[in-house]
């Protein structure tokens, strides 16, 4: 009989080489930073202002048709604000706290008046007898004036809106054969408005320079009053032009007829 044979099995055991590390922790640790990122945005919008929160949603809602955004200082150039008039009472507030927090101007903030109108936003710097804003009979303004000015055009210049100065006296006869309140109220207006252009309201920006004299006085009653010696500054509200209103009507959706063709 054959000899039984002895089966013999080897079983070899493998050495496992090092195994290089996975990307997946490059991969969690990524998520983790756009979540965080993401977290802070979000942040960083409830804390925005009303405009910054309209300006980021209408961008997100179209991005080509959005024409809107933020103020960087570069007026007149369509890097500003378009104020609404249901926003100007905010910017009126604006207005107000940048005159009290300014440490020049906030002793004169009991005689800058500052009202809605039909116009816009109007901005009055009321006179004294002895010249707040302006050396009396003359158009050079005070120093006191020209930090009020100044400090009000670091603000408008964020703005897109037109602006109008105004100048009014009061009914007083100016003593000149030549110079008369008329001259007095329109260089006054105009004096204010070099000033402004100076320092950060671009120059297509302001769109009239008026003067009117004592014909429209603040207190018709008091004609010789001081306070009807006054500039105004008028943030107008925004127009929609032929021009907005054709592009707007072309850009809503259009209902079809339900009749039959």
């Amino acid at each position: 009989m054959p000899s039984a044979q002895t089966i013999i099995v080897l079983k070899k055991k493998k050495a496992h080489a090092h195994r290089a590390h996975g990307g997946a922790w490059k991969v969690a640790y990524a998520d983790f930073v756009t979540a965080m990122m993401a977290f802070f945005l979000v942040l960083w919008l409830m804390s925005s202002s009303n405009d910054v929160k309209e300006a980021i949603a209408g961008y997100f809602s179209n991005p080509k048709g959005f024409a809107k955004t933020i103020g960087t200082g570069m007026s007149g150039s369509g890097h500003g604000i378009t104020i609404t008039k249901e926003q100007m009472p905010q910017l009126k507030e604006t207005l107000e706290q940048a005159i009290r927090q300014h440490p020049a101007v906030s002793k004169l903030k009991e005689h800058v008046h500052m009202t809605m109108t039909p116009e816009g936003l109007r901005i009055e710097l009321l006179e004294t007898d002895k010249g707040m804003f302006f050396e009396n009979g003359r158009s050079d303004p005070t120093e006191g004036g020209r930090e009020v000015l100044i400090a009000l055009a670091n603000e408008l210049g964020k703005l897109n809106n037109s602006i109008i100065i105004e100048g009014h006296t009061d009914s007083r006869p100016y003593d000149n054969p030549v110079y008369s309140n008329w001259e007095l109220s329109a260089d006054r207006a105009n004096s204010a408005r070099k000033i402004i252009q100076a320092n950060g309201v671009a120059t297509d920006q302001v769109s009239q320079v008026r003067g009117f004299a004592d014909q429209q006085l603040r207190f018709p009653t008091r004609p010789e009053d001081p306070s009807n010696r006054r500039v105004s500054i008028i943030v107008a509200y925004p127009q929609i032009t032929e021009r907005d209103a054709a592009r707007n009507a072309a850009a809503t959706p259009r209902t079809k007829s339900a009749g039959k063709k």
